[in-house]
């Protein structure tokens, strides 16, 4: 798959991870963060994405929950064009590696639908939302390490404690690659 460049005035953006530090730096006090001006969105661009609860909510301690988003994200991505290289439910957010595989992929449809779409089943049988507003992207550069940012999310419960392996954690994976390959990354 080809991977398009990213505009300069997206690049300017692009968050700076100091030497040794984690590959995401996220302020989770603004509720919509900026979007990069001048940049659409669309297209077949890969992006680091996460998503939070409603008030920071364990909800994804609860397995019917997490196979119901899991559900969401998956068909979402198949009907908006987008390929999960990598996602990781925390108990209380999502990360995800994404690739857009037409020049119609618009992420920013993506996440609305899957947050829209998933809440919409929640609030069904709960009384709180499921989703915080807004999310957190990330446009990654056609010469970033995509293997760097899986590396990332799926090591992500072992940093909080939540396994000690990546492979005893049920809720990351792939839709491309087997649990084995992407913890071997």
């Amino acid at each position: 798959m080809v991977v398009g460049r990213v505009p300069p005035e997206a690049r300017s953006h692009r968050l700076a991870d100091p030497p040794g530090t984690s590959i995401a730096t996220i302020v989770l006090l603004m509720a919509r963060p900026p979007r990069v001006s001048g940049f659409d969105y669309r297209g077949q661009y890969r992006y680091f994405l996460t998503f939070g609860t409603f008030e920071r909510r364990k909800y994804f301690q609860n397995p019917d929950v997490t196979a119901m988003v899991l559900w969401h994200l998956r068909r979402t991505a198949r009907r908006e064009r987008f390929a999960i290289l990598a996602y990781c439910l925390m108990p209380d957010h999502v990360h995800l590696l994404v690739e857009g595989t037409t020049l119609e992929s618009d992420v920013r449809r993506f996440v609305k639908r899957t947050k829209q779409r998933s809440g919409q089943v929640y609030s069904r049988t709960n009384e709180h939302r499921l989703w915080d507003e807004g999310y957190y992207d990330r446009v990654l550069r056609s010469d970033t390490d995509v293997r760097e940012v899986a590396r990332y999310i799926v090591w992500n419960p072992v940093r909080a404690g939540l396994s000690s392996t990546p492979g005893e954690y049920p809720y990351l994976g792939s839709d491309l690659l087997s649990a084995e390959d992407l913890i071997r990354i």
